[in-house]
Order: structure tokens, then C-alpha cells, then sequence
């Protein structure tokens, strides 16, 4: 692993109900890098985005995020990440200003009416800011995940499945966003099941099957013909 990765995730384990998830995993993803993470579903990959981001514990392995671990950074560790997960983490009778109005709070912002209007803009949701989020279409709502993801400008997103119930230009503004983005300071690490997406957005794309990861491979060149071909040679079909 590089002493430089902004994400650092060594020998991770993980039971349910004694029955193995996570079989050893490690993974870096440095600055400036995204990385995307595949797998069939039961692969582990919910799973290690929730240990990675400190809302489930290892049984063995550690995790450290710019360096430090959970167990030295504690709570204070959060606020280097930006999440999006299955579960949107939104307030359905606020609106999508309240939404992260309230978030800003949590982020202590220096400027956060500011921020808060740029992470709108940036997601297309300015006209609808004030409508309640129980309103929102489900790809509108992801969006707003994502503002919510992104408000405090935190130097690790994780994005599990990011691209669920958005469509086509949902998805272009996503990836938009991840270009746009100031990347050079920021790692990050994405699941998928859409191969074009997970080759054309990532730097890197890591195979995890029955809880290991047994490939990692340069997106630079690759076409969705090779990425099909790892797939059929970790023994996972896409």
C-alpha cells in the first residue's frame, strides 16, 4: 500500500452471522484518483463502502483515510468523506435547501448559503431548491444525495452506486461533476453495474469476487471488450 493513498484499506475482514463477506481485502486509492469498485451483488461491495466510510466495524484489518485510522480520528474522521449510499440521508419534508442547510450546520461551513447554492447549480436542482424532497422524482432525490455528498468539499467520496435512478442526463451530469470537480487533492471510489460508466469515469477498476479483490486494472486504453474479458477470467460473467 502507498504511504500516499487517501484511502488505505489493509487485510479487511468481515462476518455475518459466521459467514464470510470480506475475505481479506486491501485496497489504495490516491489523490487525484478514481477507482471503481465491481462486483456481482453478494460480492461484498456495500459492505466494504460501509467500513471504508465508519459506519461498520472490521472484524480484523484497518482502514485509514489521509493517513488516519478510525481508532486515532474517531468521529472527527467523518467529515473527510462524502457519501452517497442505498439509503438517500435525506429529510422528506424539508426542502432540498433545508436539506443541506441542515448538513452545512453538522459541516461547521464558513460560507454555507454559498456553498449551499453551488451544490444545487451543480446537481441542476436550483429551481426546485425550495420544493419539500418528498416531491422529488427518485433520480431528483439521488441528485440531491449527491449534493449532499459533495457540500463539504471532503477529500474522500465514496459513492456506492451513485448512478441508481438516474437517467441518461442525470448520469452525464454525474460524471460531469466528478470531472469538474478539483480532483488533485481528492480520491475516489465508486460502484456500479454499468461497465461503460465504471471504465469511462474511473482511473482504475477493482474486481471484487466472494470477498477478495483478484484483479486491478488501468482503465487507460481498456475498452468494455476487455473489461467483459476480466470479468469472464475472475469467473464472474458481467
Amino acid at each position: 500500500m502507498s504511504n500516499q493513498a487517501l484511502i488505505s484499506v489493509q487485510g479487511i475482514t468481515k462476518r455475518f452471522d459466521r459467514k464470510p463477506v470480506l475475505r481479506g481485502v486491501d485496497l489504495a486509492v490516491a489523490p487525484g484518483e478514481i477507482v471503481t469498485l465491481l462486483g456481482a451483488n453478494g460480492a461484498g461491495k456495500t459492505t466494504l463502502m460501509r467500513i471504508i466510510s465508519g459506519l461498520s466495524a472490521p472484524d480484523r484489518g484497518e482502514v485509514q483515510l489521509g493517513g488516519a485510522s478510525f481508532a486515532t480520528g474517531g468521529h472527527e474522521l467523518r467529515r473527510y468523506i462524502g457519501l452517497v449510499s442505498h439509503t438517500p440521508l435525506l429529510y422528506d419534508n424539508l426542502s432540498g435547501e433545508e436539506n443541506l442547510a441542515f448538513f452545512a450546520r453538522l459541516y461547521d461551513l464558513v460560507e454555507p448559503q454559498a456553498r449551499i447554492e453551488w451544490a444545487l447549480h451543480a446537481v441542476d436542482l436550483w429551481p426546485r431548491r425550495r420544493d419539500a424532497v418528498r416531491t422529488y422524482s427518485r433520480g431528483m432525490t439521488q441528485r440531491l444525495a449527491i449534493a449532499r455528498a459533495i457540500l463539504h468539499n471532503p477529500p474522500v467520496l465514496l459513492l456506492d452506486e451513485p448512478d441508481t435512478g438516474l437517467d441518461q442526463a442525470g448520469a452525464d451530469l454525474l460524471h460531469g461533476l466528478l470531472q469538474q470537480l478539483d480532483t488533485a487533492q481528492r480520491a475516489v471510489l465508486f460502484t456500479t453495474h454499468n461497465l461503460s460508466r465504471a471504465r469511462a469515469w474511473a482511473d482504475r477498476v477493482a474486481l471484487l469476487v466472494d470477498g477478495r479483490i483478484v484483479q486491478m486494472a488501468s482503465t487507460v486504453g481498456m475498452t468494455d471488450a476487455d473489461l467483459q474479458k476480466l470479468y469472464r477470467e475472475a469467473g464472474r460473467p458481467a
